[in-house]
């Protein structure tokens, strides 16, 4: 039978969520208006996050979590949840950024910090999937009460079929025909696949029964006229519903409308299909406005969800398992929360997916955090190891120092000395501690040894004649040879001079004069670019601490600290560049100026290492 009214189409809805839009056609392409109820959880996310804060502590929002889960699963608010939980981690957050900040307050590295865990958090997630649970049966016992209503209406619908094929007694059925509409529009809902369906075959079979329906016809135009009334208000309603701002709430105000207009019963026959098609125009212009808007959103879902994904393989394409150093693990913290800034600038992605990829994106920040933990674990480990180590040279120095076997515990000092080397740092709280008690008991032998003997003036003579046999050598270093050998000649001459022990006092000067000016003649002649001039005085210094080792090794102590000082300010500057923005003249100064500052540290590290060296050949 042909629809004439409302009655056959208007009835009919569709359940539509925020995530997807309206329909899959057009508006303007369908005859149906297609409609669905907004509940409470579809509200969009923007409107869940501007609802106010109210200020709890964890513990109330785990018992309120609590309270929740004891309710039937129609009682649960999703909302209500959602609030709580984003509450909860607020709260987390500052507790972490708190427990952070004691940790390097106690002088801990920041690198170092990993957060204790939360035994209400665990408890928390627990009560939220026995609340999803709950909600879940809820859903499904839903959806069998929406096939049992489908039964009802269908048996109803056809009932009236059969009363309106009764012709000649459709009179007589009048009373049971009020009966079965009244009770059509109290059984609930249906299942939403067959909603338009049943919908279009009651109003079909009411129609049908109306068309046949033979009683007095000043109550038939009666009732016709209520219902054009009330239908005319609808209209009205619903074409101020297409200036509305609010998408979201005219939308659901159309919803409104259309139950009510489900409600109404038919009107006269010659008016059916004028008075729904204004109805269904302007439905259709809220429709098309809704279906538009979420549209864009399901867009921008989209775009978010290719931008998490990418992020997410951004950060598993990162090598975990090769990070051996200090500096490797701070590079790859900065990577994983250069990562996690930009997923904090992402919005929402589709609810199918987005709780599915943070998931993703959280197990593999996690699993690098406790990597991290453990490589820091281990570092502690071998810190308190090296100290215990450390202090037992320290206890076995302080044991020695008393000692008059100067020959003897003087080789056992010096074999102390060189341990100390072999071993690695420890923390910065200690290890200035740790060193000082070392030298102090170093000091305290050598110092008395250099009192209790004097040096040998045979040796010192043999060491002069040896140093002028190497000036000699210089002196007779062939001009024709090539620069390369020559180089190399000056090279293992200079060395064997480093190897050389004390002259005599008087003699010390004008040696030494004799071969600095050797030495720099060939410097210029071979071209040799070094920093001859400081390095010379360097050697020379080291001439005059002689064979005091306890003097060597704190020189050699303080020349490792400012490499090591160096080496870590070469690094912060190579870990800036990263932040520079070369694409501005200021930029490109800045970044210039920056580059200079690091050559000119490499320079000082080459300078440092060959003092070492120095310092090394003589011990």
């Amino acid at each position: 039978m042909e629809l004439r009214d409302q009655s056959s189409a208007e009835e009919v809805r569709q359940d539509v969520t925020l995530t997807e839009s309206a329909a899959d056609t057009p508006i303007e392409n369908t005859e149906i208006i297609e409609v669905a109820p907004v509940s409470d959880t579809n509200k969009p996310d923007e409107e869940v996050a501007s609802e106010p804060t109210k200020q709890m502590t964890k513990d109330e929002i785990v018992d309120a979590l609590e309270a929740i889960s004891q309710k039937d699963g129609a009682e649960i608010n999703r909302d209500e949840v959602a609030h709580l939980k984003q509450v909860f981690y607020a709260i987390r957050k500052n507790e972490l950024l708190q427990e952070k900040q004691e940790f390097l307050d106690k002088g801990n590295e920041e690198s170092a910090f990993a957060p204790m865990p939360d035994a209400l958090e665990e408890k928390m997630h627990g009560l939220l999937n026995v609340i999803k649970e709950k909600k879940a049966e809820f859903m499904a016992s839903q959806d069998a009460e929406r096939k049992a209503n489908l039964e009802k209406k269908l048996a109803i619908i056809d009932e009236l079929i059969k009363m309106a094929d009764d012709t000649d007694n459709v009179n007589r059925h009048f009373a049971r025909f009020r009966e079965l509409t009244n009770e059509f529009k109290t059984v609930g809902e249906v299942p939403a696949t067959d909603m338009t369906e049943v919908w279009r075959n009651y109003q079909a079979a009411v129609e049908r029964f109306y068309d046949q329906l033979k009683v007095n016809k000043d109550l038939r135009d009666y009732d016709f006229k209520k219902n054009l009334d009330q239908k005319q208000m609808l209209i009205a309603e619903a074409e101020k519903l297409g200036e509305e701002a609010d998408v979201i709430t005219a939308f659901r105000r159309l919803q409104e409308l259309h139950e009510k207009w489900r409600e109404i019963g038919p009107v006269a026959k010659e008016l059916r299909d004028e008075i729904w098609n204004k109805f269904k125009d302007a439905s259709a212009v809220v429709n098309k406005k809704y279906q538009t808007f979420f549209e864009a959103r399901k867009a921008r879902e989209r775009e978010n969800e290719d931008k998490k994904t990418a992020i997410c393989e951004r950060i598993e394409a990162l090598d975990f398992a090769s990070l051996k150093s200090h500096a490797a693990w701070e590079q790859m913290t900065k990577e994983i929360l250069a990562a996690q800034d930009d997923w904090k600038k992402l919005g929402f992605a589709s609810k199918k997916v987005n709780n599915a990829l943070f998931a993703r994106f959280r197990k593999t920040c996690d699993e690098f955090f406790a990597k991290k933990a453990e490589y820091f674990k281990a570092i502690r480990d071998s810190h308190s190891s090296n100290l215990e180590k450390k202090t037992a040279l320290c206890e076995r120095a302080e044991a020695l120092k008393d000692s008059t076997d100067w020959r003897k515990t003087g080789d056992e000092f010096v074999a102390l000395q060189k341990e100390w080397k072999t071993i690695g740092p420890v923390d910065k709280k200690y290890s200035d501690a740790v060193w000082k008690r070392f030298l102090e008991a170093c000091d305290y032998f050598f110092e008395q040894r250099k009192k209790a003997t004097s040096g040998t003036r045979k040796s010192e003579h043999a060491n002069l004649k040896a140093k002028h046999e190497i000036i000699e050598s210089l002196k007779a270093i062939d001009e024709n040879l090539k620069r390369e050998d020559a180089v190399k000649k000056v090279r293992e001459l200079m060395a064997q001079w480093q190897q050389v022990g004390h002259v005599p006092f008087k003699e010390k000067d004008k040696v030494y004069e004799a071969y600095r000016a050797v030495v720099n003649e060939l410097y210029d002649k071979l071209d040799m670019k070094e920093n001859r001039a400081q390095m010379a005085n360097f050697a020379n210094s080291i001439e005059e601490i002689g064979n005091d080792e306890n003097r060597l090794y704190r020189e050699r102590e303080r020349l490792t600290r400012a490499y090591e000082q160096k080496r870590n300010e070469l690094k912060t500057y190579e870990n800036n560049l990263g932040f520079f923005n070369v694409k501005s003249k200021g930029g490109n100064s800045l970044l210039h100026d920056t580059e200079r500052k690091m050559q000119r540290i490499k320079d000082e590290l080459a300078s440092l290492q060959e003092k070492i060296k120095i310092i090394d050949s003589k011990l």
